[in-house]
C-alpha cells in the first residue's frame, strides 16, 4: 500500500497561504464525508480515537475489544509514525488490524483512511481508528468516523483540557483516564470534567481506569455501542 504525505516548506518569514490551508481542510472534510457514507453503506459503525501519547488509547481499545468481540466483528486501523506496537496489541485480542505508518506526519487524515478502509472493511461491522498520539492536529482532520473520542489521563497534569480546547469541541466523548493516579498526581478529576463541560457542554465525559477496566461499560454506553 502506498501512502501520500504532504509537506509545506515555510520561507524565511514563515508566510503561510491561508487559502491553501482552508482548501486542504475543506478537501479533508469532503473526503471524510465520503468515507463515512461508504462505511455506513457497508453497515460498519466507526470510532475515531484521539489523545496524547501514553493517555491510554490502546489499553482502552483492548478493553473495548474484549467486551464487544461477541457482539461485533471488530476491525482497527492503528496510526503511528513508524512502529506496529499498538496494532499488535489490539490484534492479540482477535481484532482484524491494519497499520498506518505516517512517517513524520503527526496525525492521520482522511486521505490515509481512504487508502486503508477497503483493506479492513470486509467481514467487520465495527471499526476503531486509533489516531497518532497528539492533542492538537487531529482536531482539524475528521476521518469519517461516526463518533470522535478523545482520551486524556490525570498524569498529563491539571491543565490539559484548558490548553487544548478545540479537540474537546470536536469530540463526542471525552475519557479522563487513570483516575487511580489522581491523588498522587494532585490532579482533580472533578475539575477536569468541569473543564470539558465548560468548553463543550455536549461532549459526554467518562471517568476511567482502563488498566482495571473500570468505566468501560459507561464508555460503551457513551459510544452507543
Amino acid at each position: 500500500m502506498t501512502f501520500h504525505t504532504y509537506s509545506v516548506k515555510l520561507g524565511m518569514h514563515k508566510i503561510v497561504d491561508l487559502a491553501s490551508e482552508e482548501s486542504l481542510l475543506a478537501h479533508n472534510r469532503e473526503l471524510a464525508e465520503k468515507i463515512n457514507k461508504q462505511l455506513k453503506e457497508r453497515g460498519i459503525r466507526s470510532v475515531d480515537v484521539m489523545g496524547a501519547i501514553g493517555s491510554g488509547k490502546t489499553t482502552i481499545l483492548e478493553k473495548l475489544s474484549e467486551r464487544l468481540k461477541d457482539r461485533y466483528r471488530i476491525g482497527a486501523l492503528a496510526g503511528d509514525l513508524t512502529t506496529t506496537i499498538d496494532a499488535d496489541r489490539i490484534g492479540a485480542h482477535g481484532v482484524k488490524t491494519f497499520q498506518i505508518n505516517t512517517g513524520k506526519e503527526c496525525h492521520l487524515d482522511a486521505h490515509f483512511i481512504s487508502h486503508a478502509v477497503d483493506k479492513v472493511s470486509e467481514d467487520i461491522d465495527l471499526l476503531f481508528i486509533e489516531n497518532v498520539g497528539n492533542l492538537i492536529c487531529p482536531a482539524d482532520f475528521p476521518l469519517g468516523a461516526d463518533k470522535r473520542m478523545v482520551v486524556i489521563s490525570v498524569t498529563e497534569g491539571p491543565y490539559m483540557v484548558k490548553k487544548h480546547p478545540y479537540i474537546f469541541r470536536e469530540a463526542d466523548v471525552a475519557v479522563i483516564n487513570k483516575k487511580d493516579l489522581a491523588e498522587p498526581m494532585q490532579v482533580s478529576v472533578k475539575q477536569l470534567k468541569e473543564d470539558v463541560k465548560t468548553i463543550s457542554p455536549g461532549t459526554r465525559v467518562v471517568i476511567m481506569c482502563a488498566r482495571t477496566g473500570e468505566g468501560i461499560e459507561e464508555l460503551i454506553l457513551a459510544l452507543e455501542l
